[in-house]
């Protein structure tokens, strides 16, 4: 039976840190042809070998949660993946990308500070569901923006295979150019 359990876990090594190093973000259905061995991406080809993607630089508040959501009566299950992100400094350029962001449904990558790459949306990509544009009161609070981001697939996020700390998609050999956009600085 496919719900039949496959194996135990020990107690890891204290060894993992948490947070988000960058978010990427590529339009939706440009990943192509995507290849999922036990639940890890091992190859896509995106557009005619091509990915373009939108790198932002996060450091904090910043977080990717994956709730089971499972439903007794209806014998469902699917995982609800969010993405916060908080980004600072309000300007005009973001006002427009965010925007935009908002009315699309992206894929978004995660990349943690420990190095792993995650596939948010992979199949239904990920809407933007909240988020504020926020000046603060003092001078010390957030002037920037909160963004949340959900996506409802049938699986946990992805881990992609072996990404490197320069590449996210280094070991996508299936993409013969990843084009990352020029990042501003606010």
């Amino acid at each position: 039976m496919a719900c039949d359990l496959t194996g135990g876990r020990l107690k890891p090594c204290k060894d993992a840190v948490g947070g988000i190093r960058k978010i990427h973000f590529a339009d939706f259905g440009k990943l192509g042809t995507v290849t999922v061995v036990d639940d890890e991406i091992t190859n896509m080809d995106g557009d005619s070998g091509a990915l373009t993607y939108h790198t932002y630089d996060v450091k904090g508040n910043s977080s990717l949660e994956t709730n089971i959501q499972t439903s007794l009566e209806n014998g469902t299950t699917f995982f609800e993946q969010v993405v916060n992100v908080t980004l600072h400094k309000l300007t005009k350029e973001d006002n427009k990308e965010l925007k935009l962001m908002s009315y699309g449904r992206p894929h978004v990558f995660i990349e943690t500070f420990d190095g792993k790459v995650l596939l948010v949306g992979r199949e239904h990509g990920a809407e933007v569901t909240g988020g504020t544009a926020v000046t603060g009161t003092a001078m010390g609070d957030l002037q920037g923006y909160t963004l949340t981001l959900t996506a409802n697939e049938t699986t946990m996020p992805n881990f992609l295979d072996s990404p490197t700390s320069d590449n996210p998609f280094a070991g996508m050999t299936g993409l013969t150019s990843e084009a990352a956009s020029t990042q501003r600085t606010p």
